[in-house]
């Protein structure tokens, strides 16, 4: 091979930090057939990156990735790098800004076609037209020609580094060893997690059945984590997939016998949203039926309008089931070592349930010197400020097959719990909640117009369910306003309410107002959250049970907006 007869020097390389280092990425699968990764910057996610990854500790440069004009003071370019098996492989790079008047279409879009043989390629942002509507740092894609094969492993492995502008510097990378599985002090990780098998009875009882051969099904309900978020492939490097082959290995059965796997996480979302859907995701309308549950809302429940109510209804509910499941609470945590254990834990105090702690687990160790008890540090753990990589997952599912094995080592407690005879600690008023929707039928409910909200929307916010790589579509059965001002208009037997509703970042989505029996009780605006994900929200609560007219209008203005009711959550 030839080369040039007098190279160039080489260029001095700017001082910079990695947002991401060594990473792995997938691409899930696109309708032009093509594979993408996205990876979301909004929300403190690339400040997080910055500090975990990047080892900033500067405010000012901190506060200045915030905006897109502060990260284009900061930033001189970006420096890629991706590996993958095979020769003459390529993969694009897109960095996203937000835009101000239209969150996904105003803003600047920086892409870059990026060999995958693990050398830097380097994008001046000199060289790039920004837009006038620039608000933040949005998002950053990679994408493949393809996507991620059903059971391949990892797509390929990715580096983002930020290259600075004069004036700026950046700490040196901390150097990152192997994660010691085999450890000691890796077991003394686990039992820390373990903050309590309380009565084992029903889940002793469960493993006991799997290991005769019985048929035995292990759910899991919860957030973007339980969703698989941060793992690649999402659907087997995921804790709810590790954690069942934990319990097939536990029972000596293989993953295709007699135990069964249901994975029902959907992401951006609280216990007030799990409660509605369980029957539905986990139960499958009565197809199913889980003899272990697990309920990680740990994270994501700062969202819930009860503070634990909705949380202890789910427990409830789960418990109150005729086979008698056993429910495994799972704290999982974020990059600032934050979670709602304290708030949720005395549900499984009350109930004396099995509890599993990843924040007990490995927040301790972060804060240990290598060779002084740090097994693994933040990067490793962390994909992003909210969700596990493959390490964290597999850390968080091997909690769980601890507590498992503790539970299978000792002697069966006797089952003391009467349901009937236990207060709710924090509260119940949720616990007999069904989901009511376009294809639902109930004697106690009417629709009596669907006025001008009778389109159905297909736009909806996807999970991947149980082993799937593709998508399940959540809530299909739902009532779209397009335009007009004719409200919806139901009749409904309840004693609380809760509505369903579509979040969105589009311009085009408006505003709504819920009215019982003339009185507004609810004004839902779709943009709070801004982007496409399921909302739920309190109409009223403990009330009389008779019929209530229910009403929802768009806001004044919005009449040619787009607003969709998902569903409803029914308090009978």
């Amino acid at each position: 091979m030839g080369g040039p007869k007098a190279p160039k020097d080489p260029e001095k390389k700017r001082p910079g930090f990695y947002i991401m280092r060594n990473k792995q990425v997938a691409g899930s699968a696109q309708p032009d057939g093509t594979g993408v990764q996205f990876i979301y910057l909004n929300d403190g996610r690339m400040l997080s990156s910055a500090r975990i990854v990047g080892g900033i500790t500067d405010e000012e440069m901190l506060d200045l990735l915030a905006t897109t004009e502060g990260f284009r003071r900061l930033v001189h370019s970006i420096g890629v790098s991706v590996e993958m098996d095979g020769a003459d492989k390529k993969a694009e790079f897109v960095f996203q800004m937000y835009g101000k008047s239209d969150m996904y279409g105003s803003g600047t879009t920086l892409r870059m076609e990026v060999p995958a043989d693990g050398m830097e390629c380097v994008l001046d942002l000199s060289d790039c037209d920004w837009s006038d509507d620039d608000d933040i740092p949005g998002q950053i894609r990679f994408v493949f020609d393809e996507p991620q094969k059903d059971g391949a492993a990892a797509q390929a492995q990715v580096a983002v580094k930020f290259y600075l502008n004069d004036g700026f510097t950046a700490p040196e990378p901390e150097e990152e060893g192997q994660v010691d599985f085999a450890c000691s002090a890796y077991q003394e990780m686990l039992r820390r997690s373990l903050v309590q098998t309380g009565n084992n009875a029903r889940l002793k009882a469960a493993i006991e059945r799997a290991k005769r051969g019985e048929d035995t099904t292990i759910a899991f309900i919860g957030g973007s984590i339980t969703q698989g978020a941060g793992a690649v492939p999402i659907n087997t490097k995921c804790y709810a997939w590790r954690t069942f082959e934990g319990l097939c290995r536990l029972a000596g059965k293989g993953v295709d016998e007699n135990i069964h796997y249901v994975k029902a996480g959907v992401g951006g979302t609280p216990s007030e949203l799990g409660m509605i859907r369980y029957e539905r995701d986990v139960c499958r309308d009565g197809s199913v039926t889980p003899d272990i549950v697990v309920v990680e809302f740990a994270v994501n429940d700062e969202g819930d309008e009860t503070k634990g109510v909705c949380y202890e209804s789910l427990v409830r509910k789960i418990l109150a089931a005729k086979n008698k499941p056993a429910v495994i609470l799972l704290f999982a945590v974020f990059a600032n070592d934050w979670n709602l254990q304290e708030r949720l834990g005395v549900v499984g105090e009350r109930y004396h349930l099995p509890m599993v702690s990843t924040r007990d687990c490995v927040v301790e160790q972060f804060y240990r010197k290598a060779g002084e008890g740090k097994v693994v540090t933040k990067n490793q753990f962390f994909y992003d400020c909210f969700h596990p990589t493959n390490i964290g997952h597999q850390i968080m599912s091997d909690g769980l097959v601890y507590l498992m094995q503790e539970v299978d080592s000792s002697p069966m407690d006797e089952d003391t719990l009467d349901l009937a005879a236990v207060p709710a600690v924090i509260g119940d008023a949720f616990e007999q909640v069904w989901l009511y929707d376009r294809d639902s039928e109930a004697d106690t409910v009417k629709i009596v117009s669907p006025g001008d909200f009778a389109d159905t929307d297909e736009e909806l916010q996807g999970v991947e369910m149980n082993r799937d790589l593709t998508q399940t579509k959540e809530f299909p059965y739902n009532w779209k306003h397009t335009k007009g001002a004719e409200p919806f208009v139901m009749e409904i037997c309840c004693t609380g309410l809760l509505m369903v509703n579509k979040d969105s970042g589009a311009p085009n989505a408006g505003c709504a107002r819920v009215f019982v029996d003339g009185e507004e009780v609810l004004f839902a605006d779709p943009k709070v959250n801004g982007w496409t994900h399921c909302n739920p929200l309190i109409c009223f609560q403990n009330r009389e049970r008779r019929t209530w007219r229910v009403e929802v209008r768009m806001q004044p203005g919005d009449e040619d907006k787009e607003f969709t009711i998902l569903g409803f959550g029914v308090v009978s």
